[in-house]
């Protein structure tokens, strides 16, 4: 599969990178990546959504892989939602959004907050408005295991099978290589480290759940939930919840999954999307 290497105007201007996969006119697809991943996450999922005839079109978000930092430390879920819309509007044509975690919730508020058309379609993946703080925590714990960089390739290699124990431990140096930077001899995450703490954002965070409240009223485009049944993010409660409040709206249970649904079980998550995409929107765009 031929990858193009592209580049985007964030919101603020910010320079994010991105793959693109896939016929120049056919319908785009734009996968939003989870904290702390970067786009290669989305690797062997874009391959097969390009396959089957759709332009797949994968992004580092702002302060992570290849993306520009933001000089404001700006890491705001409403940041991650103004760049998504930045990006829709240079494809010049409504994509199906598929978002990972902070990703998802990035597409979600694009979604919902906006008074246009942004897609015509949303997957999450393993995010919900009800999400169970103690998978959260988790996350952070994980993001803040770097901060100060691992001696070796190796080391990085353990702080990922200790926050994914359920994986069968296989030490790909390749692939380490796709989301660690070297400095000064020791291996960083590649995303800023002000991501995880947090210093700047421009919704008080008590009036953050009010704007989610309304982007969930607002919601009325073909949605499809893929929930890892051994995901400590996302509960049986949250999954009910936005099955409640949104109008049309899919859930597909993955067995053996954890938080990275995509990295844990890719070729489920992969038929997934995929039936989702041909069933669900391609009629409805008649191409």
């Amino acid at each position: 599969m031929r990858v193009e290497r592209v580049s985007f105007k964030g919101f603020g201007g910010l320079e994010l990178a991105g793959d693109v996969r896939g016929e120049p006119d056919a319908w785009p697809v734009l996968f939003l990546h989870g904290g702390g991943q970067t786009r290669y996450a989305w690797g062997k999922t874009a391959d097969v959504v390009a396959e089957h005839g759709w332009r797949a079109v994968t992004l580092d978000h702002r302060g992570h892989g290849e993306s520009d930092w933001a000089p404001n430390a700006d890491y705001s879920f409403t940041a991650y939602c103004a760049d998504c819309i930045a990006v829709v509007d240079q494809l010049e044509r409504p994509p199906v959004l598929v978002g990972a975690s902070l990703g998802g919730m990035a597409a979600l508020l694009a979604e919902g907050t906006s008074d246009r058309v942004i897609s015509c379609g949303l997957v999450l993946v393993d995010i919900v408005p009800k999400t169970n703080s103690e998978g959260v925590r988790r996350i952070g714990e994980f993001m803040r295991s770097g901060v100060n960089g691992f001696d070796s390739l190796e080391e990085a290699a353990a702080a990922i099978a200790a926050y994914t124990p359920h994986r069968v431990r296989k030490f790909n140096p390749a692939g380490l290589m796709k989301v660690l930077r070297e400095r000064e001899g020791r291996w960083y995450w590649h995303w800023d480290p002000h991501i995880i703490r947090q210093e700047h954002t421009e919704v008080v965070a008590t009036k953050f759940m009010g704007l989610l409240e309304f982007a969930m009223s607002n919601i009325h485009v073909p949605t499809l939930v893929v929930r890892g049944l051994l995901s400590d993010v996302v509960t049986q409660e949250g999954v009910d919840d936005i099955v409640k409040r949104l109008p049309d709206v899919t859930v597909v249970n993955v067995a053996g999954a954890g938080h990275m649904i995509a990295g844990d079980k890719n070729d489920a998550f992969s038929d997934a999307v995929v039936s989702f995409l041909n069933d669900r929107i391609r009629p409805a765009l008649a191409i």
